[in-house]
């Protein structure tokens, strides 16, 4: 399985990647506030790449449950100057973060080869043209509702069944608006609309997704539903089971882990390609 971003091909077939956050924004469930300024996001990603990431996702929007949004420029004041400073310092593939396809047009050409979009590209109408004419690789991501209506009670009758089929149903959209199979990848969108119950099932349900033929993308790092599963309310304690799920999750299909702290889940990862193939 390879996924391509015009620049460069990940072969994922027997390894998994691992993608750095870094959010430039005040509110951010994790780290907001911490990278506004660009020269601190900046050294930050670069010590993401000395860890071992291969891609960094760069967003100026939180998406935290409960987030208000942000206007374009808004947006762009954020993302431009990192990815500029970061596309000067490293090789590592830049990766934006929006719906909005005026600031993932504007980031391309700053230096992006990634849209990672929350919304699978029904966020803004102009969005599956601009991934189309960019040739960049897309993400596209399973939410229900919005961020700031997203946890309002939701439910599914079979959560793995609906999210497999509106991640096929976006897949065609993309494919029809001109992406290329091979620059499509996929996240069930862990805590995006869903209960810890409807989290668990996901992950465990990974096999699904990948049986769709694109990479898979788990991202659960440091997320809320931790806080119950594996019993650690406090954010910063949460590293360790993140790292716990992208061994899982290597296991059971992803291939693509958006992360916090890369050090143990690079570590995680290795150790589980090491064990796969025995």
């Amino acid at each position: 399985m390879i996924w391509s971003t015009g620049r460069r091909t990940f072969e994922l077939a027997n390894r998994g990647v691992i993608m750095g956050v870094i959010n430039v924004t005040p509110d951010s469930f994790s780290d907001g506030g911490n990278f506004t300024a660009a020269s601190a996001a900046v050294d930050h990603g670069l010590r993401l790449v000395d860890e071992g990431a291969e891609i960094l996702d760069i967003g100026g929007e939180s998406t935290r449950p409960g987030a208000a949004p942000v206007s374009a420029e808004d947006e762009l004041r954020r993302v431009l100057p990192v990815i500029e400073g970061l596309a000067a310092k490293t090789g590592a593939a830049l990766s934006i973060d929006t719906s909005k396809a005026s600031v993932a047009r504007a980031a391309v050409a700053a230096g992006a080869e990634i849209i990672n979009d929350v919304t699978a590209l029904q966020g803004d109408d102009d969005m599956a043209r601009v991934a189309a004419e960019s040739a960049c690789a897309v993400v596209l991501m399973h939410m229900r509702g919005t961020p700031r209506t997203m946890q309002q009670d939701p439910h599914y009758d079979d959560v793995v069944a609906e999210v497999s089929a509106h991640l096929a149903q976006r897949v065609d959209a993309a494919r029809a608006a001109g992406i290329v199979a091979d620059r499509i990848a996929i996240d069930p969108g862990i805590g995006f609309g869903k209960t810890v119950e409807h989290n668990l099932q996901l992950i465990a349900g990974l096999g699904r997704f990948a049986a769709l033929g694109h990479p898979v993308l788990l991202g659960v790092s440091r997320k809320s539903f931790l806080a119950t599963a594996a019993q650690c309310p406090n954010v910063e304690d949460r590293d360790v089971p993140t790292a716990v799920l992208t061994a899982e999750g290597y296991r059971l299909g992803a291939r693509i882990f958006r992360v916090h702290a890369v050090q143990p889940n690079m570590q995680a990862l290795r150790l589980a390609e090491a064990l796969a193939y025995r």
